[in-house]
């Protein structure tokens, strides 16, 4: 099967990931809530 759009495990860890969430204050606050949900966040590639 060919997929037509690839994409970057690292391109999108860099844009939406813990550490790029972590960067900004909303990102923080939006793990926050998510923890607070009972959400569990977990932290990859460190």
């Amino acid at each position: 099967m060919h997929y037509a759009h690839r994409i970057s495990h690292r391109k999108r860890a860099r844009k939406q990931g813990f550490r790029a969430r972590m960067r900004r204050p909303g990102g923080r606050k939006l793990i926050a809530r998510k923890r607070r949900r009972g959400r569990r966040v977990n932290v990859k590639g460190l």
